[in-house]
């Protein structure tokens, strides 16, 4: 369990202060990592998800590390899984700040829906771990180390089908086509735009240890669960620079990009569950993060498996099914998770 956590009240406090800073950095993340996708011709999705999804994944990474190190093993499984599953929600919340039609069927594209896949893929990896506990390599699990195997060859996968597609999704009067022609931009060197990027990163990282260590703070506090306060809390803080960007990119009409983010962005938040596997240091941190991980796992992938439905199906109009059942799905999961206690 976690020692020298911080006092109730200032972890409170620190998480409503950089609640605020993530939201006003997240606002500039958006409109450089777009001119940087426009200038590096990666694409949107490409792009949403390896720039703003590294980015904006930043203080997640942090807040798991700062758990695996202080030994709560279920916090800092729950905060990559939970950051998964709360991303997941924004979608919904920014179909109702798009209006003009469902923002799956608007921001159509392939990559997302194989990013999707690959999410559900990654996320069965450490229910595996859990249920071979017996297998490690000195302190940490097998798996821990073919995730990231896994994450690197589903960006070639990526990468191969921007380049050549063998699928099309078909564009209707509700589709938006993100096109960087005639987009004025900020008259910036890329050289200065990938400056900016690396600062506002800075700034999130920083942001995220201060999370991880109000977030333990707030367990000891109350004497909730470690993966509780990880799944739900911690997240929500760690997780607006997606939210933001999100809502920014639909309000520039960028929709493939705040897409692309959130979905990317899920499946770069798995590498923080190799990276929370190797901060811990008592051991393999599955079976350690107790069978709470499993409910969370389970309900997550679940999320996952609605949203890329959602992105196949395409309803033109509304919030579509995939925006009613994921709020209902993630409420559901963490009521499983405190009953199962």
């Amino acid at each position: 369990m976690t020692t020298g956590t911080w006092p109730l009240l200032p972890s409170v406090l620190a998480l409503a202060a950089m609640a605020l800073l993530i939201v006003f950095v997240g606002i500039r993340l958006t409109r450089t990592a777009d001119e940087l996708a426009d200038r590096t011709g990666l694409g949107d999705a490409v792009g949403g998800a390896l720039l703003l999804g590294a980015v904006t994944s930043l203080p997640g990474n942090v807040t798991v590390l700062t758990g695996a190190l202080e030994g709560d093993a279920g916090f800092a499984l729950a905060n990559p899984v939970g950051g998964i599953a709360l991303q997941t929600v924004w979608l919904a919340i920014a179909d109702l700040v798009y209006r003009r039609a469902n923002l799956e069927h608007a921001a159509a594209s392939l990559e997302n829906v194989m990013q999707s896949v690959i999410l559900m893929a990654m996320l069965s990896l450490p229910v595996i771990a859990y249920s071979t506990p017996q297998l490690t390599l000195g302190w940490i699990h097998p798996v821990t180390l073919l995730i990231p195997l896994l994450y690197a060859y589903g960006l070639v996968l990526l990468r191969r089908m921007h380049d050549h597609p063998m699928w099309v999704p078909t564009h209707t009067s509700a589709t938006e086509v993100d096109d960087a022609e005639g987009e004025e931009g900020s008259g910036r060197s890329t050289g200065r735009l990938w400056g900016t990027l690396a600062g506002l990163g800075l700034l999130v990282g920083v942001a995220g240890w201060i999370v991880g260590q109000a977030g333990l703070g707030v367990a000891a506090g109350t004497g909730l669960e470690g993966g509780i306060v990880g799944f739900t809390l911690t997240t929500a803080v760690s997780s607006l620079p997606e939210l933001v960007v999100l809502v920014t990119a639909v309000r520039m009409g960028q929709l493939t990009l705040g897409v692309g983010n959130i979905v990317g962005g899920n499946v770069y938040d798995m590498l923080m569950i190799s990276l929370a596997d190797i901060g811990y240091l008592e051991g393999s941190l599955y079976r350690a993060a107790g069978p709470t991980s499993l409910v969370l796992l389970g309900g997550t992938m679940l999320l996952i498996a609605v949203l890329t439905a959602g992105l196949v199906m395409r309803d033109r109009k509304g919030i579509g099914f995939e925006g009613m059942l994921i709020p209902v799905i993630y409420v559901a999961t963490i009521a499983l998770a405190l009953f199962s206690r």
